[in-house]
């Protein structure tokens, strides 16, 4: 009997076995089911290759996607330093694996001793607004402190090893930042250019070997003694005395009494998606305003063609430029109401906005309330999706290309120039305040697919990614189909440009409309967005900034 029961017993387990076998092998074969191009378990997607690849390391070596995100950024302060760094300031939208979805804010901040007289300052026109006057309250360390003591896996110091060593041996001037080196004025911005000058004082170039070893030195001392060592350290004393020196109004206490906020994300519904975007001034609800009109018309996967193509950019300008007059409604929360802001979300604000759109002609600038603003041009934006299904979608920025140009010599720090956004969008700024921003980072979650995605390119953010959201959501175009096709930008004077290969008979079309036509010397709208769709997920980073995932 004791026999039977044995045989039985070794049976059961021999079976028991086998369908372990079975599954592994399932599970294996499922795998090998994802498509060239794609991966099985993480990616992310930063604005450079290289950028892309430390962030993937990060998380190979069992970091979070937090963890992953803060060094492919700092990575990309020094491949992209036109961009963002630490003299400037973030957005992160994280995700953790329940799904809970929340916002760090550090954005930068206006010092105490901001001037009353700024905005008086400001251009009537846009122009690249280099000077100390403009200079925020760095808020880019504090906002990574924040995100890693929440979300962080790996030490501290492991996500700044990388760029550190980068920074002090140097490595060729990647192309896209080669590209924005002669922008630096030779007469207001000596410091800048001396980073920026070879040994004969001439201004290095793409391919050119630079070592940012000053800036290494202090992101050495963060990594071993932690943000405060940025906020109220020594670092803190070079930087504000480099910055007064320069004529600036930042001061030690500015810097020690920054604080990040922590919040909700707001939620918009997008047909099976939820999307999760930054309350103001984050500009996510504008991007979730353009999605709320446009998800009312009739659309389907198939091409468009014709009048019905005309007919889809025609009330996609159109909602732009109402989202254009409501911009100056989206200030920092701490000193106005949400609630103005809140309402953009709403399906019945949409549904009245798409009312007012006629299908047949456009209208002159009152009609849509417009108040004519500054617009931005910088930013970077990162996304990464970790194996156990958390993300995070982060946008930096030191606001235009290379910020206010005031270079710290002692710290190596590039500083932002975030005060000019406020020119257009406000009468007034206070101490402490947040500037409004087109910053979106966002995160899309259905039952079966998770989009990680967000944009740089200060206005043309929101159209950045409004357009391969679209393309990819509701018009049948792949995730890198839908970040290459040609966009249509509606800038704050509400003149419609359109990226160079945009459909010419839609141009002569929406021309014939009414719209007016302007010219745009350069598009900044770059997406970089992970997606993951039956167990495989897809990484793009727009080919417009030379961009390349990676992932594993």
């Amino acid at each position: 009997m004791a026999r039977s029961k044995a045989k039985v017993y070794t049976c059961c387990a021999l079976m028991l076995l086998c369908v372990v076998a079975v599954i592994v092998c399932i599970a294996v074969l499922v795998r090998r089911k994802c498509p060239d191009g794609t991966f099985s378990n993480a990616a992310v997607a930063a604005d450079s290759r290289k950028c892309s690849e430390v962030g993937r390391d990060i998380l190979q070596r069992g970091g979070s996607a937090v963890d992953g995100a803060i060094a492919a950024l700092l990575c990309t302060s020094i491949m992209n330093p036109q961009s963002m760094g630490i003299g400037g300031g973030s957005i992160f939208t994280v995700m953790d694996s329940s799904g809970k979805v929340k916002i760090i804010n550090s954005r930068e901040t206006a010092p105490r001793g901001v001037r009353s007289d700024l905005l008086k300052s400001c251009p009537k026109t846009f122009q690249l607004l280099a000077g100390s006057k403009w200079i925020g309250v760095p808020g880019e360390i504090r906002g990574y402190e924040t995100a890693h003591r929440l979300y962080g896996k790996l030490p501290w110091s492991t996500l700044f090893e990388p760029t550190i060593r980068l920074a002090r041996d140097g490595f060729p001037i990647p192309q896209v930042q080669g590209r924005y080196i002669p922008h630096i004025d030779t007469n207001e911005t000596q410091s800048l250019r001396k980073l920026y000058s070879d040994n004969n004082g001439n201004l290095l170039k793409a391919g050119d070997v630079i070592k940012f070893e000053r800036l290494a030195d202090t992101l050495q001392m963060i990594a071993n003694d932690g943000a405060e060592a940025f906020y109220t350290g020594r670092i803190a004393e070079d930087l504000i005395r480099d910055i007064q020196e320069a004529g600036g109004t930042l001061t030690l206490q500015d810097l020690a009494s920054y604080k990040v906020t922590v919040t909700d994300a707001w939620a918009v519904s997008l047909g099976e998606y939820q999307m999760y975007i930054p309350p103001p001034p984050a500009g996510g609800i504008i991007l979730s305003l353009i999605l709320n009109i446009m998800k009312g018309y009739p659309l389907n996967s198939a091409p468009l063609t014709g009048e019905q193509k005309t007919l889809f950019y025609h009330n996609y300008v159109e909602a732009f430029k109402f989202a254009n007059g409501l911009k100056k409604h989206i200030r920092d929360p701490q000193f106005t109401s949400e609630k103005m802001a809140k309402k953009f979300t709403e399906d019945s604000f949409a549904s009245y906005i798409r009312s007012l759109i006629s299908s047949s002609k456009t209208h002159d600038l009152q009609y849509y309330n417009i108040t004519p603003y500054l617009d931005s041009m910088g930013t970077t934006h990162v996304s990464v999706l970790a194996e156990d299904g958390s993300a995070v979608s982060v946008t930096s920025t030191i606001n235009h290309i290379f910020g206010s140009k005031i270079f710290s010599p002692r710290t190596g720090v590039i500083l932002n120039n975030e005060l000019s956004d406020f020119c257009g969008r406000a009468d007034s700024i206070s101490p402490g305040e947040q500037p409004p921003s087109s910053m979106a980072p966002a995160v899309l979650k259905s039952q079966s697919k998770t989009l990680v995605i967000g944009s740089t390119g200060g206005g043309m953010i929101t159209t950045g990614m409004a357009s391969a959201i679209m393309n990819h959501l509701w018009l049948g175009k792949n995730l890198k189909e839908a970040i290459a096709a040609p966009v249509v930008f509606v800038d704050p004077q509400n003149a419609v440009k359109f990226e160079p290969s945009f459909d010419k008979n839609v141009i002569e079309a929406l021309r014939a409309l009414g719209h007016n036509q302007g010219t745009a010397k350069y598009f900044y709208n770059v997406v970089n967005a992970v997606e993951k769709e039956d167990g495989c997920i897809q990484a793009v980073s727009d080919a417009r900034k030379l961009g390349e995932a990676a992932g594993y």
